[in-house]
């Protein structure tokens, strides 16, 4: 969600600059940085770029430069006598001599610079409302295109993710018999101290083979992968609903690895968590 757009227009009075800049965020956040003029427009301003923009924290910055000494600001004459007789009063009451250097503290304070015209035209409102719209067209291509290499990556990734979950399966043809004669050999060391049902020893033992079996995960997490794939190409703003298959991937990796109860399958799980650790990362940049 990083983008960047810029627009000047002119109009008869005033140049403006607008800048939009965007970065991540779960949510829609916009910090606005615009001139008083534009206070009263500013319900307008963010009810427009959330629904444009969707989610991300959002700087607007509206720059003004005057065209004619007419509307350029000028001292409030009245307002900075007001402050420098405050000043030189309080200065008296202290028993303090006057600040030499007394006006340019009052040429910063608060409104002693005002513009003659502190209200927007129509004409000009109309203008600016169609350049931000442009400004935000600019965004979008960014995003646009910084989404088409993550799409490319989150594509890599998940692929990466099946191809290593195909080679389990040469594994998992060792795995069971290897469980199943550790299991006999532990029982055999044992068969001097306990008394041996081999009905309940069969019993017990494919209970406990099917806890390991991890046919249900290995077909769930294919599944998963693959609704990644199609959401991600079809969904018009799929950030949100990648994030949800995301962590359902990650609970079948996750089951996948605590019931191998093997060191290459383990491995392998390893593996897989780290290409969907960096899916994850890049999740939030997108809408």
């Amino acid at each position: 969600m990083t983008g960047f757009g810029k627009q000047i227009v002119e109009t008869s009075n005033n140049k403006f600059t607008i800048e939009i800049r965007t970065l991540n965020s779960k949510q829609f956040d916009l910090n606005p940085k615009i001139p008083a003029a534009l206070r009263e427009h500013e319900p307008e301003i963010r009810k427009l770029m959330s629904a444009r923009l969707i989610r991300g924290k959002v700087d607007l910055m509206i720059n003004t430069e005057p065209k004619s000494a007419e509307s350029a600001p000028g001292i409030n004459h009245v307002l900075a006598g007001h402050f420098y007789h405050e000043i030189k009063t309080f200065a008296n009451d202290l028993s303090l001599e006057m600040p030499e250097q007394i006006l340019p503290v009052i040429l910063r304070m608060p409104e002693v610079w005002s513009k003659p015209d502190e209200e927007i035209d129509p004409d000009e409102w109309d203008a600016l409302l169609t350049n931000i719209n442009l400004a935000m067209d600019a965004v979008d291509r960014f995003r646009t295109s910084e989404g088409e290499i993550l799409q490319k990556d989150f594509e890599l990734r998940v692929e990466k993710i099946k191809s290593l979950l195909l080679d389990v399966d040469g594994f998992e043809s060792e795995r069971v018999p290897r469980i199943k004669e550790r299991i006999r050999l532990n029982l055999e060391n044992l068969a001097g101290e306990i008394k041996q049902d081999k009905n309940r020893l069969e019993q017990e033992m494919i209970f406990y083979l099917e806890k390991l079996d991890i046919t249900e995960e290995k077909i769930r997490l294919k599944k998963h992968c693959d609704y990644f794939m199609e959401t991600l190409k079809k969904e018009e703003i799929p950030g949100k609903k990648l994030a949800f298959i995301s962590q359902e991937i990650g609970r079948e990796i996750n089951t996948l690895g605590s019931k191998a109860n093997d060191a290459n399958i383990q491995q392998i799980v390893v593996l897989m968590k780290d290409e969907l650790e960096k899916v994850k990362e890049q999740l939030y940049n997108i809408l």
